[in-house]
């Protein structure tokens, strides 16, 4: 576990961050949507504006957890014609032009369907960070484990204001890069605040031992941001990008970026907040 933790491509761009006295910013954006390039362009965008990690999204069918933008957008994609391997040409066009770490953020049913160990393999040769995976949990992630393993790849699971003290453990002791820490109960989507049940999921991971918490579902502007640098190592917005990238395309995605990340500097935080 140590050798894998010192190559985590995810831990690192979150220390990098951390040492300049600021929470990492995690954008998301949907592989394909409007288009496998535009995608790139985006991914670009994002890390030439203050983003230091990059998820991207494979598009499903059946996404539970979407709200209805990242929805409409996902549809879109796969309307489009986008298939799951298209997403390595994401991946690299992104690690080939920033320094970025970029995630890919996937149901687990994709990954089964191409094979666990193929899926990894080409993920890792495509400069990939690794996966977040929303609807596998440790305990039926033994495939995984042992495929981010071989190709040192960061796994990571979350963990939710329902999650049990138990569960807590298990998927901190299992993540590898950060763990994801979802703020509110229910579907992603930009919304007025953020659910104060966030910092309370955020002080139960540290507690487990989480040394990188990042906070995603419903933030999308700087002081929402803000708000949770307070007490995350990472904030991670989805909705707010998508909705750019759909209204104003590339360039609403890099002016977007850039004011969130203003709201990233924990200086003038007392110590007991940092």
């Amino acid at each position: 576990m140590t050798t894998a933790q010192t190559t985590s491509k995810s831990a690192a761009a979150i220390d990098k961050a951390r040492a300049e006295g600021r929470a990492a910013l995690i954008g998301y954006l949907p592989a394909g949507y409007p288009s496998v390039e535009d995608t790139i362009a985006a991914g670009i965008a994002l890390a030439e504006n203050g983003a230091d990690l990059i998820e991207i999204g494979i598009p499903y069918s059946d996404p539970v957890m979407d709200g209805q933008v990242i929805q409409a957008a996902t549809t879109e994609a796969l309307a489009n014609g986008f298939t799951v391997s298209q997403v390595f040409d994401v991946v690299q066009g992104i690690t080939s032009s920033t320094d970025a770490a970029v995630l890919v953020m996937t149901y687990w049913n994709p990954v089964v369907r191409m094979g666990v160990d193929e899926f990894s393999r080409r993920l890792a040769e495509a400069g990939g960070a690794g996966l977040i995976t929303p609807d596998l949990i440790p305990d039926e992630a033994s495939e995984w484990m042992e495929a981010s393993d071989k190709y040192g790849l960061d796994r990571v699971f979350l963990v939710a204001p329902s999650s049990t003290p138990e569960r807590m453990q298990r998927t901190v002791d299992a993540s590898r890069g950060f763990v994801y820490a979802v703020s509110i109960m229910g579907v992603t989507g930009a919304r007025t605040s953020v659910s104060t049940a966030a910092k309370d999921v955020v002080a139960a991971a540290h507690a487990a031992g989480a040394d990188r918490v990042c906070v995603g579902l419903g933030v999308s502007n700087a002081s929402q941001v803000r708000e949770i640098a307070a007490y995350a190592e990472g904030v991670i917005v989805g909705t707010a990008l998508v909705a750019a990238i759909r209204d104003g395309g590339v360039d609403a995605v890099a002016a977007l970026t850039k004011d969130l990340s203003t709201g990233l500097s924990r200086s003038g935080l007392t110590e007991e907040e940092a």
